[in-house]
C-alpha cells in the first residue's frame, strides 16, 4: 500500500509539474497572472528532485518579469494628471458669473452695431489678456499708416517668440510682402508675421506699440494695454466693450474685412508654398455672414472671438473672453446667433437682465 500511495502521490506531482508549465506559458500572453498561487507552486514543487525545482523557478520569473512591465506602464498615468493652468479669468471666478444662454466664456458681449444697444453682456467690464485679438489693433495700425503693401520683409530672429515658444512655418530668412505678412497675421494669427509688422515699422518696434496705445487712447479704449502686437504676452490686456469698439472701427477698413475673413491663403517662401487655413471655421460656414473676425488664445486669457455679423437682418457686434474649451468660442458664437433667430424680442429681458446688473449700452467712437 506505501507503493502504491507513493506512485499515486508520484503521479499527482506530475500532474501538477504540468500544470505550472502550462500556466507558465500561457500567463505571459493572456497578461492574467494569478500571483496568489505561484508561491504555493513553488513550495509544492520543492518537495521534488531538482528537475521539479527548474520549473517552478522559471515561472517565478516570468512573474517578475510581468510586474516590471505594469510598473513601466503605470508611469505615462501620473502625467496625465498634471493641472492645467488657469486663465486670469477663472482665477478671478468669473466663471462663477451664470447667464441665460449658459455661455461657456466668462466675458460675453453682444451690441447692435447701427444702435448700439446692449443685446446680451456678462462681466463685460471685466479686464482679460486678450491674446491674438492684440493682432486686430496691429492691423488697425499697419493700414492707416499707408505703407507700401508690396514692400519685402523678412523674418529675423528678433520675430522669434520668447514668450511662450509658440512655432512658425515662417522660419528666419523667410521674406514675403507686407501685405502677406498682414493677410498671415489676421487670417491665420501668424506671430511672426505680426511681430515683422512691428518691427518695420517706421522707428521700430517700440514705436509701433506707442502708436498702438495712443489709438486706443484715441478710440476711448481707457482699459486697453498694449506691450507688443502679437499677443503672446498676457500684459496686452483690454475689456469686451473696449474690443466692440475695436471691432467696429476695424470693420470701417476694407483691406480688414477682406483679409480677416480670407479662408485661405498660399504664399510662395522661397521654394516653398505654405498654405494657411482661417483660424476662425465660421468663416467656411454658409449660414454665417461675417464681416470682420478675429481669434485668439493663450492659457492666461482662454479662448477668444471677435466678431463683426449679420444675423436676423441685424449687424451685429459679438464678443467672447475666456472661453472654456476649444471649440466652446464658437459654440457660444452659435448660441446667440440661435437666440437672435429664434426670436428677436428675446433680446429685450437679455439687456433688461444687463442693465439691472449696471451695464449700459455702449458708445463707438467715430
Amino acid at each position: 500500500m506505501h507503493h502504491r500511495h507513493r506512485a499515486a502521490v508520484n503521479r499527482f506531482l506530475q500532474l501538477l509539474g504540468f500544470v505550472v508549465v502550462s500556466t507558465a506559458l500561457v500567463a505571459p500572453v493572456a497578461h492574467a497572472v494569478d500571483r496568489s498561487k505561484a508561491p504555493i507552486k513553488k513550495q509544492q514543487a520543492s518537495t521534488t528532485n531538482a528537475k521539479r525545482v527548474a520549473p517552478a523557478r522559471k515561472v517565478a520569473a516570468n512573474t517578475r518579469t510581468v510586474r516590471i512591465t505594469a510598473k513601466t506602464a503605470k508611469v505615462p498615468t501620473r502625467v496625465a494628471f498634471v493641472p492645467a493652468k488657469q486663465s486670469f479669468g477663472q482665477i478671478a471666478g468669473l466663471h462663477e458669473v451664470s447667464d441665460p444662454l449658459d455661455l461657456k466664456s466668462s466675458v460675453a458681449l453682444v451690441i447692435d452695431q447701427d444702435t448700439h444697444e446692449v443685446l446680451l453682456s456678462k462681466n463685460d467690464q471685466a479686464v482679460l489678456p486678450i491674446a491674438s485679438l492684440t493682432k486686430l489693433m496691429t492691423g488697425v495700425i499697419i493700414s492707416q499708416a499707408k505703407l507700401p503693401m508690396d514692400e519685402p520683409i523678412t523674418i529675423t530672429q528678433d520675430d522669434v517668440d520668447t514668450e511662450k515658444g509658440s512655432r512658425s512655418r515662417l522660419m528666419v530668412g523667410s521674406t514675403l510682402t507686407r501685405g502677406e505678412m498682414l493677410h498671415l497675421a489676421l487670417m491665420s494669427s501668424e506671430n511672426r508675421a505680426a511681430h515683422a509688422l512691428g518691427r518695420t515699422y517706421p522707428g521700430g518696434l517700440e514705436a509701433f506699440v506707442v502708436q498702438m496705445n495712443a489709438k486706443a487712447r484715441l478710440l476711448g479704449m481707457t482699459d486697453t494695454r498694449y506691450v507688443e502686437p502679437t499677443g503672446l504676452s498676457s500684459r496686452n490686456q483690454s475689456s469686451a466693450r473696449d474690443l466692440a469698439t475695436l471691432v467696429n472701427v476695424a470693420h470701417g477698413d476694407p483691406l480688414l474685412r477682406e483679409l480677416s475673413t480670407s479662408p485661405g491663403y498660399e504664399v510662395a517662401v522661397g521654394p516653398r508654398t505654405l498654405q494657411y487655413n482661417n483660424t476662425n471655421g465660421l468663416v467656411k460656414n454658409p449660414t454665417w455672414d461675417i464681416g470682420l473676425q478675429k481669434t485668439g488664445y493663450i492659457s492666461e486669457a482662454g479662448r477668444c472671438l471677435v466678431m463683426q455679423t449679420q444675423i436676423a437682418g441685424r449687424k451685429l457686434i459679438m464678443v467672447f473672453l475666456d472661453s472654456a474649451g476649444k471649440f466652446s468660442r464658437l459654440g457660444d458664437a452659435e448660441r446667440v446667433r440661435h437666440w437672435v433667430e429664434s426670436m428677436p424680442a428675446l433680446a429685450v429681458p437679455l439687456q433688461a437682465r444687463a442693465v439691472a446688473n449696471g451695464a449700459q449700452p455702449s458708445t463707438f467712437a467715430r
